[in-house]
């Protein structure tokens, strides 16, 4: 669990990371969903790092930019909590449900 995100839950603050690389996740209907990693990311308020790492869908946001790998990002984001783990009915699967916290809804998305 990110548990510095947990102690800002429902705030709108401005963070920071280091883009890594693109990836892809599932979709609807199985369409292949365009992401990116940021490692990293750092509450700029504070300057104390809030997570190691995050994944965010590749948006119009960060479209806009010419991300290359090694890129500062800087972005206002949400904390918002949600629920991971497996919630199917296969026995060889074990992947208990917890809840975790996440960035949700960048905007102001620059280069620095």
């Amino acid at each position: 669990m990110r548990k510095k995100l947990k102690t800002i839950e429902g705030f709108r603050k401005k963070f920071r990371g280091k883009f890594v690389r693109f990836g892809t996740k599932s979709g609807w209907e199985g369409r292949e969903i365009t992401t990116l990693l940021l490692e990293d990311v750092v509450d700029l308020e504070t300057k104390k790092k809030v997570t190691d790492h995050i994944w965010f869908t590749y948006t119009k946001g960060f479209q806009q930019l010419e991300l290359k790998e090694g890129c500062i990002v800087e972005f206002n984001a949400r904390v918002k909590k949600y629920v991971k783990g497996y919630k199917g009915y296969r026995e060889d699967v074990y992947k208990p449900v917890e809840i975790d916290y996440k960035l949700s809804h960048p905007s102001k998305i620059i280069i620095v």
